[in-house]
């Protein structure tokens, strides 16, 4: 299914909040070890990681994000099975069982696996592929729960060849088995998020629920090897179907990144770090449910490369970073199906 190219268009944001946030004086990121593609969740008062590591997956488990970095490496899961890279390991909790979703393979063979434990750090078991539908090249899958159903968002292709990254849903009955199609809900068409491509990418998607209870995904956009790469974020409509296309609003330019070409208007660009993606809300329990109220800054993780320092995939760090709702936000679409235009919660990153 193709999406017609949307220009970009201003957002209506109330001029006197923003300016109150611009007059802030800005909280440097907090860096805490080189890595890439973090995912952590709280658990009572304690945080556990996760990522690729040697060869495998490992986690870590501290009483504070920025503690990550000192924390003990607990190497749950190894590639006995020479299956391929592993990429983007993802948390997830589910009836007191922690789920690990991780992409593995070698070029176009790259798909989804799962493996779960009782606990964090150990007793995992062996991997199993996760049976999405259509069986194509998969990552940066992640797993949650929205009006009681399971689902699973994920970034990949449409055939068999590497044209472009989109994002796609599935219903899920289980944390590896999908009920039903895929269903395509985001593709890389604007002229923000196509500055750096072969392939152009949306990937990294991330589910959180705003204060009036509707669905947000927020994603990764231009090439993950650039500076130009950035979070922007789509917002299910009011009562909208999660499968279908036409009820998500994407944001008019990126939300946090490093330059104000590609920003969305009314959000500035970083000060102290470039490129920063692939994001981790960090969530009580990894759920959605737990999503925060609006009003304070929440946590927040995500890799970045420091100011200063060349852009490669070997200089990304973990930082740890804050976020809040941001009300009145309006996202703009032309030439679709449906209203053009659709207001309510957005997101303030901070460094």
């Amino acid at each position: 299914m193709k999406l017609p190219r949307v220009p970009v268009v201003i957002a209506l944001v109330a001029v006197a909040a923003l300016a109150a946030v611009r007059s802030a004086p800005p909280a440097e990121a907090a860096q805490v070890m080189r890595a890439a593609d973090p995912s952590i969740l709280r658990v009572d008062s304690t945080y556990h990681s996760v990522q690729s590591w040697n060869g495998g997956i490992a986690v870590r488990t501290a009483s504070s994000p920025e503690g990550m970095a000192g924390a003990p490496v607990h190497q749950v899961w190894t590639d006995t099975r020479n299956l391929g890279e592993i990429w983007a390991p993802e948390f997830s909790m589910e009836g007191g069982r922690f789920y690990i979703h991780f992409s593995a393979g070698r070029g176009a063979a790259h798909r989804m696996y799962v493996i779960s434990s009782a606990r964090p750090n150990s007793d995992y078991g062996a991997e199993t592929k996760v049976n999405l539908p259509d069986d194509k090249w998969a990552i940066d899958g992640t797993m949650f729960t929205f009006n009681s159903q399971r689902w699973f968002v994920w970034s990949g292709w449409a055939a068999d060849t590497n044209v472009e990254q989109n994002l796609y849903i599935a219903r899920m009955s289980s944390p590896s088995q999908s009920t039903g199609g895929r269903s395509i809900i985001s593709q890389p068409r604007e002229g923000w998020e196509r500055v750096v491509g072969n392939p152009y990418i949306n990937e990294g998607p991330e589910p959180i629920k705003d204060p009036n209870g509707q669905l947000h995904i927020v994603y990764s956009a231009n090439g993950s090897w650039s500076d130009q790469y950035c979070l922007a974020d789509l917002r299910l409509r009011a009562g909208g179907d999660p499968t279908y296309v036409w009820d998500w609003y994407k944001s008019n330019g990126c939300l946090f990144g490093s330059n104000r070409a590609t920003m969305m208007a009314g959000w500035d660009p970083t000060l102290n770090v470039n490129g920063p993606g692939h994001h981790s809300f960090v969530l009580l329990y990894g759920d959605i449910a737990t999503s925060p109220p609006a009003g304070p800054r929440f946590p927040l993780m995500f890799h970045a490369v420091p100011k200063g320092t060349p852009y490669s995939w070997e200089n990304r760090y973990w930082y740890t970073g804050s976020f809040c709702w941001w009300g009145s936000v309006t996202y703009s679409r032309a030439n679709v199906p449906g209203p053009n235009t659709d207001t309510g919660w957005g997101l303030k990153f901070f460094e």
